[in-house]
C-alpha cells in the first residue's frame, strides 16, 4: 500500500536541508522498493508571505490526509516583526495541535566519530544515548488564559497559563514507559512538583502509570537539577519524560552534548504513530542559502519516520548505516568540522549519503 508524505521544507535553511532528504526517499523509491507519494506544501514565514497565513488551509488538508510529514524549519528575521498571531511559529504550533501530535521524541545519540565535536570531556559523554520524550500540545505554549494587558495604573502585564489534565499526562507518561521498555527500562520524570501545582499532578500521574509498569524503573528529578545533570553526567538517563516548556529546554540543552544540534532527529506522534518529523534546529536564518547546513538531522528524521509510522525499520537502519558510512569517511559540514577531516557543504553530503545506502 503506497504512503502519503507530505513534505514541509519551511523557511531558511529548511528548503536546503529538505531537499536532501527528498533525495534519500527518492533512493528509497527507486532501489529499495519503498512505496510512497511525496506531496509539497507551504507552511511558517513562506507560506505567510504566499497567502497570508502561516498554516493555510491547503496545508492543513494536505496535512491531515498524509501518513506522515517531513518539516524542515520555520521562521526567521524578516517575519519577527508580525504580530504573533501569524509568526511562522504559529504554523507549526497549529499543525501539531490540529493533527494532535502529543508526543515528541527526540533521541540525544553522541556520534563515536563526533565525540571530539562536544564542549564536554569525551569520557562525560561517549557512549551518550538518551531518548527525551515532550508533552507537545499541552502546557504553557498552549493553555488558555494568555495575553499582554494594561492594569489599571497604565502598566503592561503579561500572562500565561500552564495547565495539564489527567488524561494529557497520563498518555504521555505511557509513551514514555513504552519506550524504556525497548531500552534500558529507565525512566526519569522532571518537573517542579516543589513549586508549581500543576507538575505536582504530573508527578502524582507519573507514579500512577508506573504502577502498571513494574519493570521500568521510575525516578523523578526537579528541572533544575535535571538541566545540571545533563552537564555533569548525562549517561545516567535512559528516557527523560516532560512537560512542553521543560522538554523544550532540556532537549536543546541535550542536544549539543552530542557536539552540534544539526545532527538530532524528532519526531511528534499523534494516538496512532501518525507522526511529523524534522530536525531539531530552527531556520538558521543567518546561513541560509549559502549550502553549508547539515542536513543530516533531517535525513535522521526520515529514518524515524520509517521506523515510527512506515512500518519499514529495515530501510530505517540502512539510512542509520549510511550515516555513520558517511562520518567513517571523513565528511564534515563545517558545524561537526575538526582538523584532519573534510568539510563538505549541504547538497555533498546528502549525496554521500545517498551514495552510502546504495
Amino acid at each position: 500500500m503506497t504512503k502519503k508524505i507530505l513534505i514541509l521544507p519551511g523557511d531558511g535553511i529548511g528548503q536546503e536541508i529538505v531537499a536532501e532528504a527528498v533525495k534519500v526517499l527518492d533512493c528509497l523509491q527507486k532501489d529499495f522498493g519503498l512505496k510512497v507519494e511525496l506531496e509539497e506544501a507551504l507552511v511558517g514565514g513562506t507560506a505567510y508571505d504566499d497567502s497570508g497565513s502561516p498554516l493555510p488551509e491547503s496545508t492543513l488538508t494536505l496535512a491531515k490526509e498524509a501518513d506522515s510529514l517531513l518539516l524542515g524549519a520555520v521562521g526567521g528575521y524578516k517575519w519577527e516583526s508580525l504580530d504573533i498571531a501569524v509568526r511562522p511559529e504559529k504554523g507549526l504550533l497549529g499543525l501539531r495541535a490540529e493533527l494532535e501530535l502529543f508526543a515528541n521524541l527526540r533521541p540525544a545519540i553522541l556520534y563515536p566519530q563526533l565525540a571530539d565535536a562536544s564542549t564536554l570531556k569525551p569520557e562525560v559523554v561517549s557512549g551518550l544515548d538518551i531518548m527525551i520524550v515532550r508533552e507537545l500540545t499541552g502546557g504553557i505554549y498552549f493553555g488558555q488564559p494568555r495575553g499582554v494587558r494594561t492594569l489599571d495604573n497604565g502598566e503592561k502585564e503579561g500572562y500565561n497559563t500552564l495547565v495539564y489534565r489527567e488524561s494529557e499526562i497520563e498518555r504521555i507518561a505511557k509513551v514514555a514507559f513504552d519506550i524504556a521498555g525497548k531500552r534500558d527500562s529507565r525512566v526519569c520524570s522532571v518537573d517542579k512538583a516543589n513549586v508549581l501545582e500543576c507538575t505536582e499532578l504530573w508527578r502524582e500521574v507519573v507514579n500512577r502509570v508506573g504502577e502498571d509498569h513494574k519493570e521500568i524503573e521510575l525516578s523523578h528529578m526537579y528541572v533544575d537539577n535535571a538541566a545540571m545533570q545533563l552537564v555533569r553526567a548525562p549517561k545516567q538517563f535512559d528516557v527523560m519524560v516532560t512537560t512542553n516548556m521543560f522538554g523544550d529546554i532540556l532537549s536543546d540543552c541535550a542536544a549539543m552534548l552530542t557536539g552540534s544540534i544539526g545532527m538530532l532527529p524528532s519526531a511528534s506522534l499523534d494516538i496512532n504513530s501518525k507522526g511529523m518529523y524534522e530536525p531539531i534546529h530552527g531556520s538558521a536564518p543567518d546561513i541560509a542559502g549559502q549550502g553549508v547546513a547539515n542536513p543530516l538531522a533531517t535525513i535522521l528524521s526520515v529514518a524515524m519516520m520509517l521506523r515510527y509510522s512506515l512500518d519499514e525499520a529495515a530501510l530505517a537502519e540502512r539510512i542509520e548505516q549510511a550515516v555513520n558510512s558517511v562520518l567513517d569517511q571523513g565528511l564534515r559540514t563545517q558545524d561537526i568540522f575538526s582538523e584532519g577531516m573534510k568539510q563538505v557543504g549541504t547538497a555533498e553530503m546528502g549525496d554521500a549519503v545517498v551514495a552510502a545506502m546504495r
